[in-house]
Order: C-alpha cells, then sequence, then structure tokens
C-alpha cells in the first residue's frame, strides 16, 4: 500500500494568495487555479480586473500540468518539445479540446518526488505567468518545510 499526500483547500488558498501577491507586485492581473493530482478544481480566483477568458485557460493549464507532471511551456520547448512538428505527441492539445495547454503558465505541483496537483495562471505574459507561479510553488514550500516535506519550486518540472 502506498500512502500519499493530498493537496487540499488550505493549501490551495496560500498558494493562490502568495500568486496574487507577487501578480499585485509586478502589475499583473492573474487568474490562478489550483488542481488536485486528477486535475478536478480545489480552488479558482480570478482577480479583480483579470480577462474574462482567465478561469478557463488557468483551468487547462493546471489540468495539464497535473495530468502530464510537466511545465507546460516544456511542451513547445526548443528543439524537443513533444508537440513540436514531426515530435512523438504533435497534436496532442487536440485530443481533449478546451482542456489541455501547451504554453506557458502550468506547473505540476511536486512534493517529495509525487505530483499531488497543478497549478494555472493566465492573465500575464510568460514571464508574469512563471513569476506568479513559481511563488505559489514557494509558498507551499515554506508551509510544508516545518513538517520537513520537499516541495519543487522551479518553472521548468518535468517529473
Amino acid at each position: 500500500m502506498k500512502q500519499v499526500l493530498k493537496l487540499e483547500l488550505e493549501e490551495a488558498k496560500v498558494m493562490i494568495e502568495a500568486a496574487k501577491k507577487k501578480s499585485e507586485e509586478i502589475n499583473v492581473l492573474e487568474t490562478i487555479c489550483i488542481v488536485d493530482d486528477g486535475g478536478h478544481v480545489i480552488a479558482l480566483e480570478r482577480m479583480n480586473g483579470a480577462r474574462i477568458t482567465g478561469p478557463e485557460i488557468a483551468i487547462a493549464k493546471a489540468f495539464t500540468a497535473a495530468g502530464h507532471k510537466r511545465s507546460t511551456h516544456l511542451f513547445n520547448k526548443e528543439p524537443n518539445g513533444p508537440v513540436l512538428p514531426g515530435n512523438e505527441a504533435f497534436g496532442i492539445q487536440h485530443m481533449i479540446p478546451g482542456k489541455f495547454a501547451v504554453f506557458v503558465g502550468g506547473f505540476p505541483i511536486v512534493v517529495n518526488g509525487e505530483v499531488i496537483g497543478g497549478i494555472g495562471v493566465s492573465g500575464g505574459n510568460g514571464e508574469q505567468d512563471i513569476a506568479a507561479g513559481t511563488a505559489a510553488l514557494q509558498a507551499l514550500q515554506e508551509l510544508f518545510n516545518k513538517d520537513g516535506h520537499e516541495v519543487i519550486v522551479t518553472a521548468d518540472i518535468k517529473k
């Protein structure tokens, strides 16, 4: 039997607040979504004035990152991104229309080497979405650090 950590609302709220704080610091309006390891939404928040398209995009980014255990921008990163023409997953984003994102802003939540969820951030440019997403991961690391759990805090996550 394998014991696993489960991401819950309390942790999701901490992550969203950290992402919002970073977004305010860098002057961008974001939508932030946290999903569990099955890609189901735990929490979603669209900052006041953020784009109306943000929720659907943030959900897709979080779903993709959790389900495929990699940061979404790695799908199309040169030269070997799997969705680039000629590579093994070219066109995969069309398999689950509206739920699969292959651009910057989605990150798996990896704790103690296991993917326990995903975060999707939408509203800024790539650099801004990365800053908000990694701030959320850092907040989770700080929360879990006291219990001895290790959270991967980086932009390029591939598990």
